[in-house]
């Protein structure tokens, strides 16, 4: 585990990542992650869906929230998507990131979830989820570490093991893999080879 700083807030050890501090304890649970899954609309995007005339949908994406992503495999930690809606938006943006897991349609996330664990062979512990709405906090509960951005809706921050500073579609992923990263000692080194 690289050197972090540390203080101590009456019970509990704090330790400070490049976002915010968080406890040991959490700290210790980023450290053993080998899977990240997230939803897309409203955290990888800001949640707006435009459509053309046509019919057609834009989404935004932040690039850097990409850097994060792709930096993850530096760590050999792998990324993936869970979202309850379908957009080949998603696929493209996802397979330009090389992400291992691309899960659209998911009308039961969960589910969904448990494929794509038992595909990754990882333990659910071993696994991080970012969403920010009430449909993910099922998977939620399930996994090692469950992230809500900074404008989730309430319920998703409750359940949270951390709040993101920034908001989905604003680098809230990106922070997340910054954490990761850190746990790795390999921020410096992910900072110095972009």
């Amino acid at each position: 585990m690289a050197s972090v700083s540390a203080e101590n807030h009456g019970d509990q050890t704090m330790v400070r990542t490049l976002w915010q501090d968080i406890s040991s304890e959490l700290y210790e649970r980023f450290s053993k992650i080998r899977l990240v899954l997230s939803d897309v609309d409203g955290v990888l995007s800001d949640g707006k869906i435009y459509l053309t005339a046509q019919g057609d949908e834009i989404k935004s994406f932040n690039a850097k929230d990409g850097c994060g992503i792709v930096a993850l495999g530096a760590c050999k930690v792998d990324f993936g998507v869970i979202t309850g809606r379908s957009s080949p938006l998603v696929e493209k943006r996802m397979k330009s990131l090389k992400a291992r897991f691309v899960c659209q349609g998911a009308g039961d996330k969960v589910r969904a979830f448990e494929r794509i664990a038992e595909e990754a062979a990882v333990d659910p512990r071993e696994c991080l989820y970012i969403g920010d709405d009430v449909i993910d906090l099922p998977l939620m509960r399930l996994v090692g570490v469950s992230v809500a951005v900074a404008d989730a809706h309430p319920l998703a921050k409750r359940e949270a093991d951390l709040v993101t500073v920034n908001i989905g579609g604003n680098g809230a992923v990106r922070e997340v893999a910054d954490i990761i990263l850190q746990c790795h000692g390999m921020l410096d080194r992910k900072e110095r080879s972009m």
